[in-house]
């Protein structure tokens, strides 16, 4: 009885961070798992900079573009999805484990210079560096696809630094 009470548990925590590793459908929260994949996949990172219990842009971004199908089909091709979440609320920052907190902290703090607001997509390659940046937009999941693809061929210029 102790060995399936143990394995229940294993099962239990182990859902529980592949859980914390996907926001939603389609969606990293770990940047490191996003950066690998960026790496292995050659595609960039959309890093969705979010306040989702308290900013009404970025509810409405999601709602209005990042929950369609003709986004996700968009994403699927051209990028990897990665959610850093900022929430206000005590019981939405409870549900999240303490090092993805962390993890977001220090991006918030990497990124300081280009973060002016919420919400913020950053572009990045896959060594992290920043190519560009895009927000909300008004037109729907057409309107911001074209946008976004505008900025994917500067990911093959070399970095400012």
């Amino acid at each position: 009885m102790k060995s399936l009470s143990k394995t229940v548990l294993s099962l239990a925590f182990a859902s529980s961070l592949a859980a914390s590793a996907m926001a939603g459908q389609g969606w990293l929260t770990s940047y490191s798992d996003a950066v690998k994949l960026s790496q292995k996949t050659g595609k960039p990172i959309m890093a969705d900079f979010t306040g989702s219990d308290w900013c009404s842009w970025c509810i409405k971004l999601h709602k209005e573009v990042f929950d369609t199908p003709q986004f996700k089909k968009w994403a699927d091709k051209n990028v990897i999805l990665l959610e850093l979440d900022y929430p206000q609320k005590p019981e939405n920052r409870s549900k999240m484990p303490k090092q993805l907190q962390q993890q977001n902290a220090d991006l918030l703090v990497k990124h300081q210079n280009v973060i002016k607001g919420y919400p913020t997509i950053l572009f990045l390659r896959g060594d992290g560096t920043v190519f560009g940046k895009y927000g909300y937009d008004n037109g729907g999941p057409d309107r911001w696809t074209k946008m976004a693809d505008r900025l994917l061929p500067l990911q093959k210029q070399p970095p400012t630094r």
